[in-house]
């Protein structure tokens, strides 16, 4: 039940608080008023509206766009700690700028039209923009849903077309000249699994002895780590192992012989335990240490391309760095020496040698940088391929060979088939079947 309470301000003049309670039995206020006339009915509107479930607030509106994403939605929110680093990481950067200092109430869609128009005209790429507005979204429909706001703004924006692009799948004579050129036998055991298996990074960077039955040659796909900044991990660690793959459901599928035989003899070779990673990240050699890679005379190099003011500068030297934006291997040793010099005078506090953060796990930037992007450099290959394109490439191979679609879709783990379908007809020999069909036509007309 509500009731009125009476207050007494310092000029000696009586006010009146209109207090009500909410379903949890708290009690709260509906505001304060000058006389105890205008306070009875607010209390009996507020009681009319929680009676109703009409529990909106009009005090929770007025605070601001931070503090609610700060205090209400992110902790309150059940994501993935990779999807909550993302969030964190897009919020920080393109939204809490623009609406952190907001009220909930005052954003319009005018505000969020303005918003994405700035982030177009500023250079940000279009699907960054989408990804921005999605998250701006995804936060106004719980605002909206749980009587925060009664407007959602990003209802009627549109956001630039971001186009579909179609995938390249890396052929497999590409990929075995790609094999070859991996430097060591684990690096291309692991990318002859992740194509034989199509199995996703996460995934295939957690398998265990355990998980593969060598008799049956059953592969069963149960765990998947992620990597993330310590910020985001449970226990302030790199590594974060979901007992479930991204698809929340376990998977069973064979391997061929040949690779079985592989993981097998790496298995005995190694001396792995059955709870021992497959795949482990190498042993550092030592520390690295930082040394100017490059040593010539500033004069004979030439000058950087014009800057926005159309200002040109010598290779080599700090200003072709810092003015000419030019970061060439002669002006980034340019730099490095500068730096290098401070840092031995006491002028700045040097920075550790960097290691590679591990627990065991490969780590996916070092993979990529160390061992993966220099073997697609050495093998030529004219196409951008990265480790994750493995997995289509296993796809669309068994599709292209005649294997059944739905077979496809749980080896994968694709929620539906139409997730599968995009692999149809991907390679670059799928149009044969259409071109000789439209020489058989024309080469008819001619005969004639």
């Amino acid at each position: 039940m509500g009731s009125t309470r009476e207050r007494i301000g310092s000029d000696g003049s009586a006010r009146y608080t209109a207090l009500f309670r909410d379903l949890k039995g708290r009690q709260r206020s509906a505001g304060t008023f000058t006389t105890q006339r205008k306070a009875d009915r607010a209390w009996q509107r507020a009681e009319s509206r929680v009676a109703h479930g009409q529990l909106g607030e009009p005090g929770r509106g007025r605070q601001t766009f931070l503090d609610y994403v700060e205090k209400t939605w992110l902790p309150n929110h059940e994501i993935e700690a990779t999807t909550r680093q993302s969030y964190c990481y897009t919020l920080r950067k393109h939204i809490l700028p623009e609406f952190g200092p907001m009220r909930m109430i005052d954003i319009m869609p005018e505000h969020v039209r303005e918003w994405v128009a700035r982030m177009k005209r500023g250079g940000v790429r279009a699907p960054t923009i989408r990804q921005c507005f999605v998250l701006l979204s995804a936060v106004f429909t719980t605002a909206l849903n749980d009587q925060v706001t009664f407007l959602h703004p990003c209802k009627g924006v549109k956001t630039p077309p971001v186009p579909g692009q179609p995938r390249t799948i890396i052929t497999p004579e590409q990929f075995a000249v790609l094999y070859e050129c991996l430097p060591d036998e684990q690096s291309r055991l692991l990318v002859e699994t992740a194509v034989e298996s199509g199995l996703r990074w996460g995934e295939l960077t957690e398998l265990r002895v355990r998980d593969l039955d060598f008799a049956t040659r059953m592969l069963t796909v149960s765990r998947a780590v992620v990597q993330v900044h310590p910020e985001f991990h449970p226990e302030g660690g790199r590594f974060l192992v979901k007992p479930y793959p991204k698809d929340k459901e376990y998977r069973r599928f064979k391997l061929s012989s040949q690779i079985t035989a592989k993981l097998q003899a790496h298995v005995v070779g190694r001396g792995l335990g059955r709870d021992d990673l497959l795949f482990q990240a190498p042993e550092e050699e030592g520390p690295r240490e930082r040394v100017p890679r490059l040593d010539a005379d500033p004069e004979a190099l030439g000058r950087t391309e014009p800057n926005r003011a159309g200002r040109r500068y010598r290779h080599g030297t700090l200003t072709g760095y810092s003015l000419g934006r030019c970061r060439c291997d002669y002006c980034r040793d340019a730099y490095c020496r500068y730096r290098a010099s401070r840092r031995a005078d006491g002028k700045d506090d040097p920075r550790g040698v960097r290691g590679r953060d591990t627990d065991g796990h490969i780590p996916a930037y070092w993979f990529r940088d160390t061992i993966w992007n220099p073997s697609v450099k050495s093998a030529n290959l004219m196409i951008r391929v990265r480790i994750h394109d493995l997995r289509h490439a296993h796809a669309s191979w068994l599709l292209a060979g005649g294997a059944d679609l739905q077979v496809v879709k749980q080896r994968l783990g694709h929620g539906s088939l139409r997730t599968t379908e995009k692999y149809l007809h991907t390679l670059p020999d799928a149009d044969e079947t259409a071109l000789k069909a439209l020489s058989k036509m024309r080469n008819r007309a001619s005969a004639v």
